[in-house]
C-alpha cells in the first residue's frame, strides 16, 4: 500500500512539473503572438491592395518577352515553397501545412512529380525535416529563415524563386502557408506566386492606368517588390498563425494536466483512505486480540 502511494505521489509532482512548463509555454507563445498578430494585421492591408494593383496591370496591359513574370507556360517543372516552423508543440500546425503540401502535388501535379519534376523550398525546420525523411526533393537554403525573421531575409527567398522563374527553370511556383484568422482558427491555403495571376479575364472594366516613368520600366520596378511583399505576408501569417496554435495547444495541455492532477489526487485520497481503514483494523484486531 505505501508503495502505491508513492507512486502516485511522484505521477503527481511528474504532472505538476509538466503543467508549470506548459503555462509558461503559453504565456511565452502568448506574448510573441501578440507581436506577430500586430505585425501581420498592419501587413495584411498593404499586400492585399499592391496585390490588386498588380492583378489589374498585369491583365490590362500587353506583356512581353518570353520570361515576363506573368506569362503562362506549359507546367513541367514545378517549386513549392512550404512555410512551416521551428519547433513543435504546437498541435497539428505543421502537420496540417505539410499534409496540404503532399496532397497538392499527389491531386494537381502527380504527373510531374513522378518525373521528379517538383522541388520543395522549405522556410522552417519542421517541414525541411520531414521531406528530406520522405524523399523528397527538397532544398535547406532557406529553412532557418525564422532564427533572424524580416524582410531582407524573405526578400532573398523571393528573388531566388523570381530568377528561377525567369530562367525557366520551375514553370510555376506556389506557396503553401497557414493564413492567420486569429489565435484558434488557422486557414491552410496554397497560393500561386508566379506566374502573377491575372484579374479581368472574363473581359470585365479595362483600368486606366497612367504610367509615369514609362510603362515598361515600371512594371519591371513594381513586379519583383510586390512579389517580395506577398511572399513576406505569407512568412508573417504562418508566423504568427505557429504562435496561437502554440498557444492554443499548451492551455489544452494545462487544462488536460488539471484534469490528470484532480483524477490523480482522488485515487491518492483514496489510496490513503484504504491504508489508514487497514491500519485501524489492524490496531483494533490487535487490541481484542490482546483483551482476548
Amino acid at each position: 500500500m505505501a508503495g502505491q502511494l508513492k507512486e502516485v505521489r511522484n505521477r503527481i509532482k511528474s504532472v505538476q512539473s509538466t503543467q508549470q512548463i506548459t503555462k509558461a509555454m503559453k504565456m511565452v507563445s502568448a506574448a510573441k503572438l501578440r507581436r506577430a498578430q500586430d505585425a501581420i494585421v498592419q501587413m495584411r492591408p498593404y499586400a492585399r491592395k499592391l496585390q490588386e494593383m498588380l492583378s489589374n496591370i498585369v491583365s490590362n496591359t500587353q506583356v512581353e518577352g518570353d520570361n515576363a513574370l506573368a506569362v503562362e507556360r506549359q507546367v513541367e517543372r514545378i517549386l513549392f515553397i512550404v512555410i512551416t516552423s521551428d519547433r513543435g508543440l504546437a498541435g497539428a500546425y505543421n502537420s496540417n501545412v505539410i499534409k496540404l503540401a503532399k496532397l497538392t502535388i499527389s491531386e494537381k501535379y502527380a504527373e510531374q512529380a513522378s518525373k521528379g519534376n517538383v522541388t520543395i523550398w522549405s522556410i522552417g525546420k519542421k517541414g525541411f525535416e520531414h521531406f528530406a525523411k520522405n524523399n523528397f526533393k527538397v532544398t535547406d537554403t532557406y529553412k532557418d529563415i525564422f532564427l533572424n525573421l524580416s524582410f531582407e531575409s524573405v526578400q532573398q527567398a523571393s528573388q531566388a524563386a523570381i530568377q528561377a522563374f525567369q530562367n525557366k527553370e520551375f514553370d510555376r511556383v506556389e506557396i503553401v502557408y497557414s493564413e492567420f484568422k486569429n489565435a484558434a482558427t488557422q486557414r491552410f491555403v496554397v497560393e500561386q506566386f508566379l506566374p502573377i495571376q491575372k484579374t479581368n479575364a472574363g473581359g470585365g472594366v479595362k483600368a486606366d492606368f497612367i504610367f509615369d516613368p514609362n510603362k515598361e520600366e515600371l512594371i519591371a520596378e513594381l513586379m519583383p517588390k510586390i512579389l517580395n511583399t506577398q511572399l513576406f505576408k505569407a512568412v508573417l501569417d504562418a508566423h504568427a498563425s505557429e504562435h496561437g496554435a502554440r498557444m492554443t495547444a499548451m492551455d489544452k495541455a494545462t487544462e488536460n494536466a488539471n484534469e490528470l492532477l484532480r483524477n490523480l489526487k482522488i485515487s491518492y485520497n483514496r489510496a490513503r483512505q484504504a491504508a489508514i481503514t487497514t491500519e485501524l483494523t489492524e490496531i483494533v484486531s490487535g487490541a481484542a486480540a490482546l483483551q482476548g
